[in-house]
């Protein structure tokens, strides 16, 4: 059955996005500092889906096995198994003292005139490691308040770093759910992203590490190295086997695996009852992002089977001037994912919100998969870095008492970031096939 574009069937989408957007604004307005968290996406989605379901069966479409066969859809179920052993591994590692070591172990070798770069980078490393730039800030940011009072720098300045590191860590590991959820949804490989996104945030990462250096001041900073250093083992195994192309299944459960060992050699008081606990309570962590990617699949599937997904191409066709090719295609799916980001105020509902029009525009403009996963994940991961209302900024005004706007504007890395890939996708010399090519 061939059903006709349709705009009325993008409003379950439109629903979503109003009610998580506008609770979110409502509690801020309240004074709620995590305003945008207390309506959980998963609620939220409930009233989409069930509009979603009632326009599907006015247009004569089986609703209840379309939604079933979306949230089964395979790339949905191993994008939720990734979750969950993403979430195991994350939360071993942290619980056996992996993330204490490296903070202590990085700090410790940071000389007194590169405090910024240091501490841009310490961050970076540490989220490429763990796979959240929310549990980096978390980390991080109490010790770099300790380096603003002991130096004298803008605590916005310091704090904006912290924030900025852990962004181009999020956005590059392998373990984090932005990453599963782009790869997952444009069919990419995540070796093939990661090596698409390193050519652009190592350079703007090396840029910010310039800028921070000369607005810094050499700067003292007290910490004593402590933790084994073998407790950074599992992050470096789970980092080379996933660049070295192994199966991200296979390397999540040896990281878990090695993470615990190493737990049960070198951590003080951990067993092998507080290992299954804590793979466990990682399991947990996830089941906020594993229950939405099951409801975004079904809502997906609902909506294009309702023609939602062929208006809005179209829609993007036309605002592209009818334009075809790679750049009038990347700059689609930045705009999408930047808009999604804005209303959604999570960089990984963006992505999922985003990801199978996305997918639909990569293939009609020639673009890579891991290109289109790239794209999708550094644009998302811009606007959440800036945004004032974003968690990660939020958490970190809350940490350290600075205005959420005065840190947006001092997370320099998002900024050039932004800038760096709007030139690389207007670069004239690159061309679509030799990209598409070599994702194959």
């Amino acid at each position: 059955m061939t059903v006709r574009p349709s705009a009325l069937a993008l409003t379950p989408l439109l629903l979503f996005l109003a009610l998580f957007f506008g609770a979110g604004l409502y509690f801020t307005a309240q004074g709620e500092p995590m305003g945008f968290y207390q309506l959980r996406a998963p609620v939220a989605i409930l009233p989409a889906l069930a509009l979603g379901v009632w326009l599907a069966r006015r247009r004569g479409l089986a609703a209840g096995e379309l939604l079933l066969r979306g949230m089964g859809d395979p790339n949905i179920v191993l994008m939720c198994l990734i979750f969950l052993l993403a979430g195991a591994f994350a939360y071993v590692s942290s619980a056996i003292g992996a993330v204490d070591a490296v903070v202590s172990i990085g700090l410790s070798a940071v000389p007194p005139a590169l405090v910024l770069p240091g501490l841009f980078v310490l961050s970076g490393l540490i989220a490429l490691a763990i796979g959240t730039s929310m549990g980096t800030i978390a980390a991080v940011v109490p010790i770099a308040l300790g380096v603003a009072d002991a130096s004298g720098l803008e605590p916005a300045l310091v704090v904006g770093t912290v924030i900025g590191g852990a962004m181009f860590g999020d956005n590059l590991s392998i373990i984090s759910d932005t990453t599963i959820a782009a790869t997952r949804t444009q069919g990419a490989q995540m070796r093939d992203k990661f090596r698409e996104n390193v050519r652009i945030a190592v350079p703007v990462a090396a840029a910010t590490a310039v800028v921070l250096g000369l607005l810094g001041a050499a700067s003292p900073i007290d910490a004593e190295p402590s933790g084994s250093p073998w407790l950074m083992a599992p992050y470096l195994l789970v980092l080379a086997l996933a660049v070295a192309g192994v199966n991200v299944l296979v390397v999540l459960s040896l990281g878990i695996v090695l993470a615990g060992m190493f737990g049960l050699v070198f951590a003080d008081d951990y067993g092998p009852v507080a290992f299954v606990g804590d793979i466990w309570s990682g399991f947990e962590g996830m089941t906020e992002i594993l229950l939405l990617s099951l409801l975004i699949g079904g809502l997906g599937a609902l909506t294009k089977a309702s023609g939602g997904l062929d208006w809005l191409a179209q829609a993007i066709e036309r605002i592209a001037r009818g334009r075809r090719g790679r750049r009038a295609g990347e700059f689609s799916i930045a705009a999408l994912s930047t808009t999604a980001d804005v209303f959604t105020a999570n960089n990984t509902v963006a992505i999922l919100v985003s990801g199978g029009v996305a997918r639909d525009i990569a293939e009609k403009h020639g673009i890579s998969p891991r290109r289109a996963a790239s794209v999708l994940d550094i644009f998302a991961c811009v606007a959440q870095g800036v945004l004032p209302y974003g968690a990660q900024i939020l958490l970190a005004a809350s940490l350290s008492a600075v205005s959420p706007l005065a840190l947006a504007g001092s997370v320099y890395y998002c900024w050039l970031l932004a800038v760096a890939t709007i030139v690389f996708i207007a670069w004239p010399r690159r061309r679509a096939g030799k990209a598409a090519g070599e994702s194959r």
